[in-house]
């Protein structure tokens, strides 16, 4: 080795300076004081701490096997500069050493909002801990009517009479009902202050109703065929029609109507508003699902447009701490969860249930989202799944109604724990199953427990 090449092993070869005039490029800057156990060769390093079973003695080499073993050392297989210890950045070139660090990525969007939950102590129901009777609960996948206020009070229409239950003093009271022949409610919605409720009809009609007077606000008007579906958005409302419309109505306005467009093939199944009230999702029997800015609604300019839906999406809902993201449920043929980055205009994930989804709802306390299904051939018709988020890995075992009956509504109390499905087999089920985890000495409940919290009324 001639002295020019010595000269390159000077003992700031590690310095800044010799950083900067590496070749190498790297991905992310060291750390000063903590090492970087990519570049580290930890089968030597620990040959070396743990091979001197004896003290040595006086060493038996001469120079030139001496400067043959400082090679190794101090040069790597590829005849770079070597330290058992390095404070820099790992090469680009290596995948190797990010694989740890993308799964503990991964682990943390894992882990619950709240930081003191521990999941052993989840406890998930196998029964609905209250069942309540629902007489002429209409078995049709294209209704929406049933929504939970922010004032704790329940909406669900019987028949051709929408209920209003309280669920804090557990008592039911008729709100509003239509006479007239071959009309009834097709679709619900609270306001954001939880005063008043929109109900669209299968006659057309879209009227708000004040909730603690139950009296008729006013009537609006544009759509030609029956409201399927409604959505607030501040003073906002807007709802989806038979007509193919969507129609964003102005409720503090005398004449409401500020927008109608008319771009879904099919009848509108579902509209939700983002929790920033910027964006706006639409389903619809046509398969397809638009995403719409709220600025440029009048232009009908939509912001993206998804078809890779195989059936009409009726489900739609946001993600409560993520605005850009959304998930979407597709109808008997297809049967798939897809999770959408509506910024990006991208599918982040399908998750095939193999049967109709009819509702999603959101885990507000834990990353998850939970499903109802209607009819289909997998495993999960006629249930409700819990899946967790991003890796929608369903959580414990499925549960249903007491009867095979399709589930065709849900909704989500103001706390976020406890979610009502509402099933063709005419019943409304509470099921507490997105709280935070219980004490540990609550958390042996037994059978005997559930049994005795379950209660039987009528709506009605």
């Amino acid at each position: 080795m001639d002295e020019n090449s010595l000269r390159r092993f000077q003992p700031d070869w590690y310095s800044p300076t010799r950083l900067l005039s590496s070749p190498v490029d790297y991905d992310f800057p060291g750390d000063r004081f903590i090492p970087n156990r990519s570049l580290m060769d930890l089968d030597q390093a620990h040959t070396l701490l743990t091979n001197r079973t004896k003290k040595l003695g006086k060493p038996k080499f001469n120079n030139e096997y001496r400067k043959k073993m400082e090679e190794n050392l101090k040069l790597d297989v590829e005849g770079r500069p070597f330290r058992m210890l390095v404070f820099r950045g790992s090469p680009k070139s290596s995948r190797q050493s990010t694989r740890l660090i993308d799964e503990m990525r991964r682990s943390d969007e894992e882990i619950p909002l709240q930081n003191n939950d521990n999941r052993r102590y989840r406890k998930f129901p196998l029964k609905a801990t209250r069942a309540l009777d629902a007489p002429l609960l209409s078995d049709d996948y294209y209704s929406n009517i049933m929504d939970w206020g922010k004032s704790n009070i329940l909406a669900i229409v019987l028949g051709s009479i929408l209920y209003i239950w309280n669920a804090q003093v557990q008592k039911a009271q008729i709100l509003m009902e239509v006479k007239r022949e071959h009309d009834y409610p097709t679709s619900v919605a609270w306001s954001d202050d939880g005063k008043t409720i929109a109900v669209g009809c299968n006659s057309s009609k879209l009227q708000l109703w004040d909730a603690q007077t139950s009296k008729l606000v006013r009537d609006l008007q544009g759509h030609q065929s029956r409201v399927g579906c409604v959505a607030w958005n501040g003073h906002i409302l807007t709802s989806g029609s038979k007509d193919r419309a969507i129609i964003n109505h102005d409720v503090r306005a005398r004449n409401s109507l500020v927008c109608l467009t008319r771009v879904h093939g099919g009848e509108v199944c579902g509209v939700k508003w983002s929790s920033t009230g910027n964006a706006l999702a639409s389903g619809g029997n046509d398969n397809l699902v638009y995403i719409w800015d709220i600025s440029k609604m009048s232009s009908r300019h939509y912001m993206h447009r998804f078809s890779e839906h195989h059936a009409a999406v009726k489900a739609l809902a946001w993600c409560p701490y993520n605005s850009d993201v959304l998930a979407s449920g597709g109808g008997i043929d297809d049967g798939c969860l897809k999770i959408w980055n509506t910024q990006k205009g991208t599918c982040i994930s399908t998750t095939e249930t193999g049967a109709q989804i009819c509702g999603l709802q959101w885990n507000r306390h834990h990353k998850e989202i939970l499903s109802g299904h209607g009819f289909g051939t997998g495993e999960s018709p006629c249930q409700l799944c819990l899946w967790s988020y991003p890796s929608m890995a369903r959580i414990g075992e499925p549960m249903r109604h007491a009867s095979s009956s399709r589930i065709l509504h849900l909704s989500q109390s103001p706390d976020g724990l406890t979610v009502v499905s509402a099933g063709a087999d005419e019943t409304l089920r509470f099921w507490e199953i997105f709280g935070p985890p219980q004490d540990g000495c609550s958390a042996n409940i037994t059978d005997l427990d559930n049994l005795l919290s379950l209660k039987a009324s009528a709506v009605r």
